[in-house]
Parts: C-alpha cells; sequence; structure tokens
C-alpha cells in the first residue's frame, strides 16, 4: 500500500528516469524504486517533524515538551513548578489530645492535607496549619470542604477548615513557558527596566502574569502588580515569594512596592431557553467555566470585559437555545478593569427554566 506521501516521492523519482526506459506499474525499475520511495516519504515526514521539534513556537504548539524545554533552556529558562494550596484547619476532641505533625485530612472527594504543625487540643479546639500533599489548582477549595480524617485519630471527633484554601497552582503550561521565552527574546531586559521586572515577577512558581509601573510615586519608585498562574489575586505567602525574589535580583536604589491584582467580580444575570436534554444546573456549570476561561485570557491584556462576548459564550453554552433579559454587573454594557484590577468570576445567575 503506497501513501500519498510515497506516491508522490515516487513519481518524482520515476520522472528522473529516461523516458524511453519501461517504468509501468510492475516494470523492473518501478519495482525498485517502489521500496525506496517509502523509505524517503518516511525520512521526509520525520524530517518535518524535526524541524517542529527545534523551534519553539511550533513546538509548544504540536506538544513537543521535552523539546520546547530543551529549547528554552539555551536561553536560561526552566519550567515553573505548581505550587501546593495551603490554609488553616480546626480540629475538634478530647482535651489535651496531641494532633502529631503530618497528619492526614481529606476532603469527601479525596484531596488530601497534611499538617504541617503539631497542636494540642485546648479548650475543645485546635486550628492547625495545612498544606496540600501535591500541587495544582485542585487543592484550592472553599470553606467547610476538609471535613474528613482518614486514619482514626483516638481523640479527635472532627474536622472543618472555616476559610478557603488557597494557592495552589498547576506546572506552567507550554503556551506560558513559551510566551515567558518570547517576552525574554522578544523585549530584552537589562539594567532594571521594565521588561527585566516582568521577566523576574514571571519567574516565581506560581505567578501567571505582571503589570510594571515605573515612576508611579515620583523619581525611583517602581510598583509590581501581579497574578497567580490562574490569573487570580496572589496570597499572602505568594505575595512575599514575589517581593523575596525580585529584591534579591533588582539594581540597589530603586524603591519598590509588590501588590497583588485586586479582584473586579463580574456578576451576570441572565434567561435562558433551555434545550430539555441539559438540566439548568449543568447549564450554568458550564456557563461559568465558559465566563472564567474568557477572564482569565484577558487578564492583563484587556482593559474591558466585552458585554457582546459574554453573550456569545452564553449562547455557545451546551443546552442553550437563545438567551434574554443579560446583565453584566447590573447594566448591559462593556465593563472598564482598572490596570491593576483583574476581573474575576462574580455571582452568575442562569435562570433557565
Amino acid at each position: 500500500m503506497f501513501s500519498e506521501a510515497s506516491s508522490a516521492v515516487l513519481n518524482r523519482m520515476l520522472g528522473n528516469v529516461p523516458s524511453d526506459v519501461d517504468k509501468s506499474e510492475g516494470s523492473l525499475i518501478y519495482d525498485a524504486l517502489s521500496p525506496v520511495s517509502k523509505e524517503v516519504a518516511s525520512s521526509e515526514i520525520q524530517l518535518d517533524e524535526v524541524l517542529d521539534m527545534v523551534f519553539a513556537q511550533t513546538a509548544a504548539a504540536k506538544g513537543y515538551s521535552t523539546q520546547l524545554e530543551l529549547r528554552c533552556g539555551e536561553f536560561g529558562l526552566t519550567r515553573k513548578p505548581g505550587t501546593a494550596a495551603s490554609g488553616e484547619v480546626t480540629f475538634t476532641g478530647t482535651e489535651a489530645t496531641p494532633i502529631p505533625l503530618g497528619t492526614t485530612i481529606q476532603t469527601p472527594g479525596g484531596l488530601r492535607y497534611t499538617t504541617t504543625t503539631s497542636r494540642i487540643i485546648t479548650g475543645g479546639l485546635a486550628t492547625i496549619k495545612v498544606q496540600a500533599v501535591n500541587v495544582g489548582t485542585a487543592y484550592n477549595v472553599p470553606a467547610a470542604t476538609i471535613t474528613q480524617i482518614p486514619v482514626v485519630i483516638s481523640g479527635i471527633t472532627g474536622v472543618n477548615n472555616s476559610n478557603p484554601i488557597i494557592g495552589g497552582n498547576d506546572a506552567e503550561t507550554d503556551g506560558a513557558l513559551l510566551q515567558r521565552l518570547l517576552i525574554q527574546v522578544q523585549t530584552p531586559p537589562t539594567s532594571g527596566n521594565v521588561a527585566h521586572y516582568i521577566q523576574w515577577a514571571l519567574q516565581v512558581p506560581g505567578i501567571g502574569g505582571a503589570q510594571v509601573f515605573p515612576l508611579w510615586n515620583g523619581p525611583g519608585t517602581v510598583k509590581v502588580c501581579a497574578l497567580d498562574s490562574n490569573m487570580q489575586p496572589l496570597s499572602d505567602p505568594l505575595l512575599a515569594e514575589l517581593s523575596t525574589y525580585i529584591e534579591s535580583q533588582r539594581p540597589i536604589g530603586a524603591i519598590v512596592t509588590y501588590e497583588s491584582a485586586a479582584a473586579l467580580p463580574i456578576n451576570i444575570s441572565v434567561n435562558v431557553v433551555r434545550n430539555t436534554a441539559y438540566t439548568q444546573e449543568q447549564i450554568q456549570t458550564a456557563v461559568i467555566a465558559g465566563i472564567s476561561d474568557y477572564l482569565k485570557g484577558i487578564a492583563f491584556k484587556q482593559n474591558y470585559v466585552s458585554f457582546a462576548i459574554v453573550g456569545s459564550i452564553i449562547l455557545a453554552t451546551p443546552g442553550v437555545n437563545d438567551y434574554n433579559a443579560l446583565t453584566v454587573n447590573g447594566g448591559t454594557a462593556n465593563v472598564t478593569v482598572e490596570s491593576e484590577q483583574v476581573a474575576t468570576v462574580g455571582d452568575v445567575t442562569v435562570n433557565a427554566p
């Protein structure tokens, strides 16, 4: 069987054979060149793959992660690891019961966390810091989610988290790694210029975007405003890591202020004409996911949330036949996002009777 590529190579090779020689199918020349043409075609395909591997943009586009990392390594860039979510939980139990370092707790869905210090139950309670056992955004969970103790501890009757567990970030994606490479190559950093501060910020694991404002408060002042890799405001520990790292890199002299971007909740209300094969809950979940992806895509890149695009996302949601009465932050116009803000998903109400 000849592939299209093999046939093309065979035809080229037969074209170089003199016309007075029999080269019809089944002839000696044809049969001799046929297996060679397959090997040549295979080599050409492999060479095309090699070209895709050696250029950073095609390597990222076609999933050649290892080759992308090697290319970035030539410029001193390495893929940023993920970060583990952390927070606090409160144990309840018998007075003076010890809670050892490394005690495992979990959500009903099986996401596990361990205590990062030890405590003793006092007054029936003990609040203790915990960290996810693995890195990733999946471990960022709401309050009242960590409620199980997989291994029974004598004297402990329960556990809960009063506040959300935050700070978990996935390992840097190929796209984000490529973007850092392009920033470094296309906007060369030097001597503490704006590009240099952005490069330093993006080198910190968990940082996904940064804005730099030179002379923001007079001569010699710089402000760095950043987002995490989920394009959300920074947790306090991540903001501290950002500050510590840049302070270790920047030139002496400037007065640098570090801030997290402020969240601008985008509240959406809409009535939809529902396909009866879908439930209202399924549609609302899909709408929230679509809006979240859109807002992440425009973070620090666009200074408004488009009312029209929000509508198009809703209309493209599986199960939505049509919609009406759409409002975004109470209005029917674009929502302005200031330079130090990031649009985040707020209250999303989908009425789909």
